[in-house]
């Protein structure tokens, strides 16, 4: 068992302070607190988390589109480049 890299004999040890210096009616309390501010905490840490995925997902979608848009262009340039050699060959053609 490794709890936040704490190991069995640790929190043995942790458990025992603290009913020595709380004492067994204060106990539950304590453990019901660190029990809710910890599901708080991995709460905030999983939202944190999926608004950090959100954005990296719309920076992909927007460098998917950019390099969309970039080969699309690309392949309009090269019909152009295409069909502006074709008419130069046909009019080298024409005047041989």
């Amino acid at each position: 068992m490794n709890i936040f890299g704490v190991g069995l004999p640790e929190v043995t040890v942790i458990l025992i302070l603290a009913l020595l210096i709380f004492g067994p009616k204060k106990l539950p309390e304590l453990g019901k607190q660190l029990g809710k501010t910890l599901k708080s905490l991995k709460k905030a840490s999983n939202e944190f988390q999926n608004e950090i995925d959100q954005v990296m997902n719309e920076e992909d979608k927007e460098e998917s589109l950019k390099y969309a848009e970039k080969n699309q262009t690309n392949e309009i340039n090269k019909e152009k480049i295409g069909s502006e050699n074709k008419n130069f060959l046909n009019k080298e053609n024409s005047n041989n």
